[in-house]
């Protein structure tokens, strides 16, 4: 039996052994070199450089736990999901993912471009770089993935085998839990509380039913509402960008549900990196041109992806009562509310949840973490309860810029 034909966790080493086996192409000088450079919360990734060429590749593997903690058990065939998706996504957003050149069943892994030119997205926002396409390439990636796979477009007897196909419960349920569940219940053992916020959060989280209540609803949407092939974990880890480069990664979460949950997670994550500038950067200029470039990139992410969601709708619906004046504003309407929704769930469960972000946890300055914490934390309550009421960008920007606002004085 060959080496690679029984699944085992990689080690550096192992995956130069695995590469000479599975692309002898790219190993043949014997001159590679590799390194774990996995930083997320579920798999190994291996960057693997062949010096003699100055080529190089990605081979990523799926753990049978999660590096988060050991309490999430999975199925490692998750990342066929993620393999078969990104395949999909880069015929109906090309150029947007990276390429995969080829899926392994047994060591479940996934060979892939390497996108070491490119930066991940939150590093680059904490050090205030600026994207001008970002806007436009996020919104024709949602637009493209989300619409494209809906029963608007898609042959629906097609469509439910893709259901069928991109079933996820293990991941579905550790969203389940740590986005919908955990960070409104003060029984979870693995909720994590700033001290200072904690009595805070238990009287304006916990303790607030109606917040709840809502919560309850859009968890009750996320399970039932098959209505687009989601990404399933869009935020601001899982892009990498360049000068005029965007490109989408990590889509092991994917299943069918509610468009609005890939819209508002980014949406979420791009607010963390507005945050972080406002309260730790000194004020002028340079803060004022990257917060102002932040909330235009929050207002162009949601108007262009609502301008090319309708075009697109009436070049590529299929479905014979899609074509119904009106359907497509009232459709696009039910997925911005959703996104308002779930932008507020992405707010809250990064601060109170087990599974934070470095825009906020790298906040040093005790007086301003706080602040920041606070901030996300009301501004999320008023997109989760009045999440009807927005319907385009500036919505958004306008109750981020009034809640900043009333907390007090920026930084000096």
């Amino acid at each position: 039996m060959a080496r690679f034909d029984r699944y085992f966790l990689m080690e550096p080493k192992d995956a130069i052994e695995y590469i000479r086996e599975k692309m002898p192409a790219f190993e043949k000088e014997h001159n590679v070199t590799c390194t774990e450079i996995g930083d997320g919360n579920l798999n190994y990734v291996f960057r693997l450089v062949n010096l003699n060429a100055g080529t190089s590749i990605i081979v990523k593997q799926a753990g049978e736990t999660a590096r988060i903690s050991d309490e999430f058990r999975l199925s490692t065939n998750r990342i066929c999901i993620e393999s078969n998706v990104l395949r999909l996504q880069g015929r109906l957003a090309p150029g947007l993912v990276p390429k995969v050149y080829l899926y392994d069943d047994k060591m479940n892994t996934c060979i892939m471009e390497d996108l070491s030119d490119h930066v991940i997205l939150r590093s680059a926002l904490l050090t205030r770089k600026i994207f001008p396409g970002l806007a436009d390439h996020l919104s024709t990636f949602l637009v493209q993935t989300l619409l494209m796979t809906s029963d608007i477009v898609m042959n629906h007897k097609d469509k439910k085998e893709q259901v069928k196909a991109y079933i996820n419960p293990e991941l579905c349920e550790i969203t389940e839990d740590l986005v919908y569940s955990e960070p409104f219940n003060d029984y979870y053992s693995r909720n994590e509380l700033l001290p200072e916020n904690k009595a805070w959060i238990e009287e304006n989280i916990y303790n607030d039913k109606g917040l709840r209540l809502e919560a309850a609803k859009l968890k009750i949407d996320y399970m039932t509402n098959a209505q687009a092939l989601l990404h399933g974990d869009l935020h601001t880890g899982s892009v990498f960008v360049r000068e005029n480069s965007t490109k989408v990664i990590d889509p092991e979460f994917a299943f069918y549900g509610p468009m609005g949950y890939d819209i508002g997670n980014i949406i979420a994550n791009l607010i963390f990196a507005w945050t972080n500038a406002k309260v730790t950067m000194p004020a002028g200029d340079l803060k004022n041109s990257f917060t102002d470039w932040m909330e235009e990139t929050i207002i162009q992410v949601l108007d262009l992806f609502s301008a090319k969601f309708l075009a697109a709708w009436g070049n590529n619906a299929t479905e014979v009562m899609a074509k119904e004046e009106g359907l497509d504003r009232w459709f696009l309407a039910a997925v911005l509310k959703d996104t308002a929704g779930i932008a507020g769930l992405e707010l809250i469960r990064r601060i109170v949840g087990i599974a934070k972000v470095r825009d906020i946890t790298s906040i040093d300055h005790k007086e301003h973490r706080i602040k920041a914490e606070r901030f996300c934390l009301q501004t999320a309550k008023l997109f989760i309860i009045n999440r009807q009421n927005y319907k385009c960008g500036r919505d958004f920007v306008q109750t981020m810029k009034y809640q900043f606002k009333n907390l007090g004085p920026e930084t000096s």
